[in-house]
Order: structure tokens, then C-alpha cells, then sequence
């Protein structure tokens, strides 16, 4: 083998032990969020608004459904949301009314017309081009 190709590289690398670097920062994220938390709410009432900001980051740095990072979908939920939602409806353009006497007058002609055989040929040329 002449060159070697890369195998894995849709698999992000680990810079901290079993974390990748977005992992280490949303880890970073909670640390902050809980020491802020800390500071403004002593005692016990700490640890009952840290377990919800330890939960909520777990899920964002390590729950992946679909594949996908669930910020992905935080994101276009929030898009959905508050975006204007735009539906555009066009009525079809309606044919045109025809009167019963155009139409009885259009089968008497086609009762009485001889169609001759170049017609023909030039009617199956067209249908062989569709």
C-alpha cells in the first residue's frame, strides 16, 4: 500500500481523558454555573438549583439523538418557535368555462371530420416524442 488513508474521522478526538473538547467545555460550562449558583444561594439551596444545572449540561455535553448534538435541536426548537410561519396558498388557475353550445359543436365536428392518414402519422410522431 503506497499511501494510508485515514480510517475513523468522523470521530472526534479525546483531549481529556474519555472527553472530546466540546464535552470538556459544556463540563467547564456547569462548573461556572454551579460556582455562580454557589455564591448568590448559600446552604442547601444550592445543591436543590445544581442538581437541575448538572442534569441539563450532562444532557447537552453527552445525549445524542439522532446522531446529532441535542444543542442542534435546543437551536431549531427555538427557531420553530419564534420564527413567523408563512404559509403561501395559490389557488389554481381555473379553466375556462365553456358553453354547452361550443361543446356540442365541437363533438359535431369531430363526428364528421375525416382524418387522413398524414394526420396520423404526425399525431404518433408527437405522442412518441412525450
Amino acid at each position: 500500500m503506497m499511501f494510508n488513508v485515514p480510517q475513523f474521522i468522523d470521530v472526534e478526538d479525546k483531549i481529556a481523558g474519555p472527553l472530546t473538547a466540546k464535552q470538556l467545555f459544556w463540563m467547564i460550562g456547569m462548573f461556572a454555573a454551579i460556582m455562580v449558583v454557589a455564591f448568590f444561594f448559600p446552604g442547601p439551596v444550592t445543591y436543590v438549583i445544581a442538581v437541575p444545572i448538572v442534569i441539563v449540561f450532562a444532557l447537552l455535553a453527552f445525549y445524542r439523538p439522532g446522531g446529532q448534538p441535542l444543542i442542534s435541536y435546543v437551536v431549531h426548537g427555538f427557531f420553530f418557535l419564534f420564527r413567523p410561519k408563512l404559509l403561501i396558498w395559490n389557488r389554481p388557475k381555473a379553466a375556462p368555462v365553456r358553453t354547452v353550445e361550443k361543446r356540442q359543436e365541437q363533438k359535431d365536428t369531430a363526428r364528421t371530420r375525416a382524418v387522413s392518414g398524414e394526420e396520423i402519422r404526425r399525431m404518433a410522431e408527437m405522442m412518441d416524442r412525450r
